[in-house]
C-alpha cells in the first residue's frame, strides 16, 4: 500500500506556521520540519515557511543529525533576501558549535572555535547589509564572543592551552 502525503490548503498557510512556532516552542521540531515542508508543498517560495524550517533543521543539530545540517545549508541556499543568508548562515555555524558543545567530546574545542567564528563572519557580512533598527547580527556576534571568551578550551589549533605532563 502506498501512502501519500495530502496538500494543505492554501487558506491554512498562515495557521500551520503559526503551528509550526508553536511545536519548535514546544522543541518538537521534527512536527515543525514537517509542517514547513506541507506549506512549502503548497507555496515553495514561501520565505516566512523556509525560515521556520531552517530554524527548525538547526534545532535538530543537538541530535548529531548530518541530514538536518544538510537540508539547512540546502534551505539557506533558497532565501531571496541576501541580508537573511548570510544571517542565517552565520546561525547554521553558531548552532553547530553549540551541538558539539553539549556532546563534549574530547578535543572538540578548536572545530568549536572555528565554527563559532565563521558564524561571527557571516555575522559581520549580515551586519554590513542589516535593514535600518535590525541589530540581530550585531547580537549573534557578541554570543559567539562570549562563548569564545569564556571558553579557554575554545581556541585556534595552535594556541591551545596545554595542560604540562605529570612524570613520576
Amino acid at each position: 500500500m502506498e501512502i501519500r502525503l495530502k496538500m494543505l490548503s492554501p487558506e491554512a498557510v498562515d495557521r500551520a506556521l503559526w503551528r509550526a512556532e508553536r511545536y519548535r516552542l514546544l522543541n518538537e521540531p521534527g512536527e515543525a520540519e514537517s509542517i514547513c515542508l506541507d506549506v512549502l508543498a503548497v507555496d515553495a517560495d514561501n520565505q516566512a515557511a523556509l525560515t521556520m524550517l531552517l530554524l527548525a533543521l538547526t534545532d535538530q543539530f543537538v541530535d548529531e543529525r548530518r541530514a538536518s545540517l544538510t537540508k539547512a545549508r540546502q534551505t539557506v541556499d533558497r532565501l531571496r533576501d541576501d541580508y537573511e543568508r548570510a544571517y542565517y548562515t552565520g546561525l547554521i555555524h553558531e548552532r553547530r558549535a553549540k551541538a558539539q558543545i553539549r556532546h563534549g567530546a574530547p578535543g572538540c574545542g578548536p572545530i568549536v572555535y572555528e565554527w563559532l567564528r565563521q558564524a561571527q563572519e557571516w555575522y559581520e557580512r549580515a551586519e554590513a547589509i542589516r535593514p535600518a533598527g535590525n541589530d540581530d547580527a550585531i547580537l549573534r556576534w557578541n554570543t559567539c564572543a562570549r562563548m569564545i571568551m569564556d571558553n579557554r578550551q575554545l581556541a585556534p589549533a595552535d594556541e591551545r592551552p596545554v595542560e604540562p605532563l605529570l612524570l613520576e
